[in-house]
């Protein structure tokens, strides 16, 4: 992985503000990345606690994003198409945009920042779900990053 990703909110490893958190403003982060492949036509960003009590959680699916957008503002709109930055895909807790951490109280889990760049953009709907998204970027994929942080209740 060679695509640095980046918040102002929280830094590698640590805890992601309330702020951002179900069971607080529930706002999606600022984030921001570089390092990625001059032939890319797309981003994709995927957000995922892999400590969920069902298996992934994903909470947030972001695509086709151009290439000369490599960055995103905190408190995105829960809208399917955000003019200049891309579409929203449909998280797991059924709802279109940023679902924030809200796990069971207990230790804490991980949720994982992942960007994508790829080859193509999408001919995906915004209601798409992690799945089809998955199938869709199948050897499309140039290059990736992650940034992980934690969130306790």
């Amino acid at each position: 992985m060679s695509i640095a990703i980046t918040s102002t909110a929280f830094v590698e490893g640590k805890a992601i503000p309330k702020l951002h958190g179900g069971d607080g403003e529930n706002l999606s982060p600022a984030l921001a990345w570089s390092g990625f492949p001059a032939a890319t036509k797309s981003f994709l960003l995927m957000v995922e606690d892999p400590d969920a009590p069902s298996g992934t959680f994903t909470h947030w699916i972001i695509f086709n994003v151009p290439p000369s957008v490599t960055q995103l503002a905190e408190g995105l709109p829960a809208s399917p198409a955000l003019a200049g930055i891309g579409r929203q895909g449909t998280n797991d807790a059924d709802e279109i945009g940023y679902f924030g951490p809200c796990p069971p109280p207990g230790k804490p889990h991980r949720y994982f920042f992942r960007i994508f760049s790829l080859d193509r953009t999408l001919d995906l709907p915004s209601e798409c779900r992690s799945i089809q998204v998955q199938k869709a970027i199948q050897n499309h994929v140039l290059d990736r990053g992650s940034l992980m942080g934690t969130y306790r209740r």
